[in-house]
């Protein structure tokens, strides 16, 4: 169905819409940087910006002034969120979680759809049709919610894996399954081979002209001259709105599905410039949600959301609390996820920008059609939204540290470079029973590391196979310790771009001038010269039990250039020393100190850790003869 809005050519016409964009994005940037600054997601300030200066509120934004225009601004930008989720879902970890992934974008799909449809009629009092329409659009969660808030909450592999690709590849499965309801209810056309026909079809057509569009977009970003380094991001993006128009041309609402199989396909045949353009879409993302969040907020109307009254706060309660739940039990059933999770999945769910945008979108065709509900659909969409976004969003953190299931408790380390310094940390992740693995391209300083009884991979950490073969997809700590502090700054870099560990270090770097994930390791000095004072034995390796009074002492201590703390041993776990580091009273803090004469050890002897209480510090800084 078609809907036009004629709009007024005039100056004074073109300047207001002007400002209503330029006052979304400006409210819209600028909830996002509150919302950093007090870590809290961002979709609860930009919901809140929405309805402050829409006709609600303030009266500032008039979303409906942009007519039809409203429409293209949705389709392009949720195009384009749906691309970046694609091009950043990490594949490799679905591989692990591929069994109930797909029971998630499947039969999770259908218990959402049945179970909210029953809660939004038996609980919200909505008639059937436009029951499973509200479920329909609340099948998604998104990428646009689930990334920030795994940024902000980042927990183990596995369910990130599933959270993350549930809200990419569930969100055009969902928005085409919303369209086919639509149909529906504007035709009254309840067949269910026909439904199930429109929905394959939709799906099936926009995974085939996004698979194969990726593929030319990824061929062009391989190409060496054309088109130049400086265009190949446009390039994409016109690529993919390109790619978008003509899925909607063949077959009408199999874009965002082209989208995302578009990225998913462009991340596996760019090669190395595509964390380039991963940079670009995400800056491009962040700056579509903003937009979209505060124009579809100011369009919403609040007294449709006060209209639901308590049977609408308890159909969003039955969502999260029963269906959600019960989605989760059954799609994974037969999986080796833990009970916790499964717990954790159970309770993050948040909706986003899909839904918002689709239900916006749905409202208006409703009302053209001359079917009444569509604000009250709309209404409990943001209600959802808001309560999920809120009470998960907030509580996230809290639930995954009472569970257990924070990556910063995930083990083990991967160290490029087996150099003395890098032999000498992987033996102290090794001797407290953390899996390590050490990559180098020097065939000598990796035989000396076999001879330890570490494991290594021969390689260029460069290479991104060398790297999933050391298993940086699994632990807690990547750490670059070359004696090249360029090399280990790009590293690190990719590193943290392309695989996400909880930790992202580079030895002694100063400024590690790469990006807010890459931290300083240890502390003054170069990899070099203590390289050099290892080889030499003109080190003592020392271990001292940390009391309250021994953290302000100990922060100026780690700034002598003659001893490198290295690590401590906390509750279990082993956390390589950074500047930022909090001292802890019972910490087992191992460090190295700098002699100027050789150790008296036998020459296969390794270093030993001693243990030596603070106060006898200063003595080990002296000479002894």
């Amino acid at each position: 169905m078609a809907f036009g809005v004629v709009l007024d050519s005039s100056p004074e016409s073109s300047l207001a819409l002007t400002l209503q964009v330029v006052m979304a994005v400006g409210a819209g940037i600028g909830a996002q940087l509150l919302a950093d600054g007090l870590r809290i997601p961002s979709i609860v300030l930009l919901l809140g910006f929405g309805i402050a200066l829409g006709p609600d509120g303030f009266g500032l934004l008039q979303p409906q002034s942009l007519g039809v225009g409203l429409e293209v601004i949705i389709s392009l930008a949720v195009a384009l969120i749906l691309f970046e989720g694609g091009l950043n879902l990490r594949l490799a970890d679905l591989g692990t979680v591929s069994g109930a992934m797909r029971n998630l974008v499947s039969l999770g799909v259908l218990v959402t759809l049945v179970g909210g449809g029953v809660a939004a009629h038996y609980l919200g009092e909505f008639p059937w049709p436009l029951a499973f329409l509200y479920a329909a659009l609340v099948t998604v969660t998104g990428p646009t919610v689930i990334g920030p808030l795994l940024r902000q909450v980042p927990v183990d592999r596995q369910v990130a894996a599933l959270l993350e690709g549930e809200g990419v590849l569930n969100d055009p499965v969902g928005a085409v399954l919303a369209v086919v309801v639509l149909n529906v209810v504007l035709t009254g056309d309840t067949g269910l081979m026909d439904v199930g026909a429109g929905l394959l079809q939709r799906l099936g057509v926009g995974a085939a002209i996004g698979a194969l569009g990726g593929w030319s977009l990824g061929f062009l970003f391989r190409s060496e001259r054309f088109p130049p380094q400086d265009l190949k991001n446009l390039a994409a993006l016109a690529g993919l709105w390109g790619l978008y128009s003509v899925a909607q041309t063949v077959q009408s609402e199999s874009g965002l599905m082209a989208a995302v199989v578009a990225g998913l396909v462009l991340q596996r045949s760019a090669g190395p410039e595509q964390r380039l353009l991963k940079r670009f879409k995400g800056q491009l993302t962040t700056l579509a949600v903003s937009l979209l969040f505060v124009l579809l907020a100011a369009d919403l109307s609040i007294d449709s959301v006060l209209a639901l009254g308590w049977g609408g706060l308890l159909t969003v309660l039955a969502l999260m609390l029963l269906v959600r739940p019960v989605n989760i039990l059954l799609s994974t059933w037969n999986t080796d996820l833990s009970w916790q999770q499964k717990v954790f999945l159970a309770w993050v769910a948040p909706r986003g920008i899909v839904s918002a945008s689709v239900a916006s979108l749905f409202s208006i065709l409703l009302t053209a059609g001359g079917v009444t509900g569509g604000d009250s659909v709309k209404g409990l969409v943001f209600l959802t939204i808001t309560l999920t976004v809120v009470l998960q969003g907030l509580t996230a953190g809290r639930v995954a540290r009472l569970l257990g299931i924070c990556s910063s408790q995930t083990p083990g380390a991967v160290i490029v470079g087996s150099n003395p310094l890098g032999r000498l940390v992987a033996r102290v992740f090794q001797e407290h029973g953390e899996p390590v693995t050490l990559v180098d391209t020097n065939l000598e300083d990796c035989g000396r590391a076999t001879q330890e009884n570490l494991r290594v991979v021969v390689g260029s950490a460069l290479d991104a196979q060398v790297l999933e073969e050391a298993g940086v997809a699994e632990v807690g700590t990547f750490l670059a310790a070359t004696q090249n502090p360029a090399v280990n700054g790009v590293l690190a870099q990719r590193v943290a771009e392309e695989f996400y560990p909880p930790r992202v270090l580079v030895a002694l770097a100063p400024d590690p001038g790469t990006t807010s994930q890459v931290q300083s390791a240890f502390g003054e000095g170069t990899v070099k010269t203590w390289n050099q004072w290892l080889e030499t034995d003109q080190v003592r390796l020392l271990e001292t039990t940390l009391t309250l009074e021994d953290s302000s002492y100990w922060t100026n201590v780690v700034q002598n250039t003659e001893v490198l703390p290295l690590a401590l041993h906390r509750q279990g776990q082993v956390l390589l020393v950074t500047p930022s580091m909090d001292w802890q009273p019972g910490d087992r803090l191992l460090y190295l100190v700098h002699i100027p004469y050789p150790q008296r050890r036998p020459a296969e002897a390794p270093l030993t850790f001693e243990p030596v209480p603070l106060e006898n510090l200063a003595a080990t800084l002296l000479p002894q003869g």
